[in-house]
């Protein structure tokens, strides 16, 4: 797909004789939000260090952001954002020096550092608490902060690696809403989760068993193929397989 932000074909990583990931064919589209299932093992989070440019695969090619995972890891790194189920952030600083911290990692000038940060707080409405240590807030609030930093740089594409793990269902309702916020504005997000619910929410979603893509399409589509009730049905179907 010439326009993909990620693009890959037979895709594999092996660790000396074991195959992690085999032969990932792949593309996703600007906007898209894109859920990547799979139980503990199934090969998910090599899947993720390949694409973000922290492992280097065996054989196959992708492009993320349209730079080469072969080639071009340092510019990938520029170019996406990553959030992890930890949030990313630290907990002994506050939400302004987490905010001025990782504007710094993303070499954005500090004028800019500032500008935008005085912008997310307001947005956030964090301004109130911009200068508390973060490890007194709730849970929540550390969430969209998380999730705003990591696109302080705006890159083409986020990571969210099971973001929504811990919090109760009303606050990942609200994290969702921002996700599709940000995926209306072009965003493309590639999310991993275990929650089959959130599965529901994504453009189209894939689940992965021992290495392999075993089913790929909308959860909808899925389901019809399948003859699932839910994704939940199908995530036990096809893992227990």
């Amino acid at each position: 797909m010439p326009d993909a932000v990620i693009d890959t074909l037979n895709l594999t990583k092996m660790f000396g004789t074991f195959t992690a990931v085999d032969t990932l064919t792949l593309s996703l589209e600007k906007g898209e939000i894109f859920g990547f299932l799979g139980a503990n093992g199934a090969g998910k989070t090599t899947v993720i260090k390949m694409l973000t440019g922290l492992l280097a695969p065996t054989s196959g090619s992708a492009s993320v952001a349209g730079f080469d995972v072969f080639k071009a890891t340092e510019s990938i790194k520029q170019n996406i954002g990553y959030m992890s189920q930890r949030f990313s952030l630290y907990e002994d600083l506050t939400p302004r020096e987490n905010i001025r911290f990782w504007g710094g990692i993303y070499g954005l000038e500090k004028t800019i550092i500032k500008e935008k940060g005085l912008d997310l707080l307001n947005a956030l409405d964090l301004l109130d608490v911009a200068d508390t240590r973060l490890s007194s807030l709730p849970l929540g609030w550390k969430q969209k902060l998380a999730f705003s930093v990591a696109l302080l740089h705006e890159p083409k594409i986020i990571f969210l690696d099971e973001p929504t793990g811990g919090v109760d269902p009303v606050t990942r309702r609200r994290f969702w809403d921002m996700i599709y916020e940000k995926a209306d504005k072009g965003l493309t997000v590639f999310v991993t989760t275990h929650y089959m619910d959130e599965a529901e929410y994504c453009d189209r979603i894939s689940i992965m068993v021992e290495g392999r893509m075993a089913a790929l399409g909308t959860p909808a589509a899925l389901k019809s193929e399948f003859g699932a009730k839910s994704i939940d049905d199908l995530f036990i179907r096809l893992a227990r397989r």
